[in-house]
């Protein structure tokens, strides 16, 4: 008996989030991409603090959904795993892609563009693929994709600002892995990138979020 695994394309339907409201008068506009376990809407809650005038944030879904264990009672999120990982990155580029082209947005905004844990995969990943534009890139909490090379962010502006936001004790990234990550920054966005450690845990530092606008 023999097994085969084939492929097919065929056309799908996810959702997104958004807070606030986009208008002439908006200043920045933030693509944030939330950890595992997540679900867009509840990640914008890290967002709240943000003067809602100024800021219009856009939050993908990702879209493998799960129950969270021990209870299996909450629904949470993941963006990729080591299985299939370059069809799903695929999958995941066309997606924010109709997510942006959705929002048709203005040259004139700053767009800043936020990887949460997991989500700096997608984030950084999506940049490289697309040479998005940003006024400023913030890694925070989380791993950046070995594949990628500095000359994948040549195309940035130089004005650019790259933040890499960690928690001192973060219990998925001990003080070697920080290390490890903080020298692939390092080589990729030389001296744009500005470390920020603070303390705390593997949670979304929202005073580091509030105060960079």
């Amino acid at each position: 008996m023999n097994s085969e695994e084939k492929e097919i394309s065929y056309t799908t339907t996810n959702t997104y989030s958004t807070l606030n409201t986009l208008t002439k008068n908006t200043k920045n506009v933030w693509l944030v991409c939330h950890g595992m376990g997540y679900l867009s809407r509840y990640f914008l809650r890290s967002f709240k603090g943000l003067n809602s005038e100024d800021n219009y944030i856009i939050a993908p879904q990702a879209q493998s959904k799960y129950y969270i264990p021990p209870k299996l009672k909450y629904v949470g999120a993941s963006w990729l795993t080591k299985e299939n990982t370059i069809k799903e990155t695929e999958n995941v580029m066309r997606y924010f892609d109709a997510v942006l082209s959705s929002e048709k947005l203005a040259m004139d905004k700053n767009l800043i563009v936020l990887g949460y844990s997991q989500g700096v995969s997608v984030a950084m990943r999506y940049l490289a693929k697309r040479q998005l534009q940003c006024s400023q890139l913030v890694i925070h909490s989380g791993g950046i994709p070995k594949e990628l090379t500095p000359k994948d962010f040549e195309y940035l502006n130089l004005n650019t600002k790259v933040h890499l936001v960690y928690g001192t004790k973060d219990e998925y990234l001990n003080n070697e892995r920080i290390a490890q990550e903080i020298i692939k920054a390092k080589a990729l966005f030389k001296n744009r990138l500005h470390v920020h450690p603070f303390e705390g845990k593997h949670i979304v530092n929202i005073d580091f979020i509030n105060s960079i606008v």
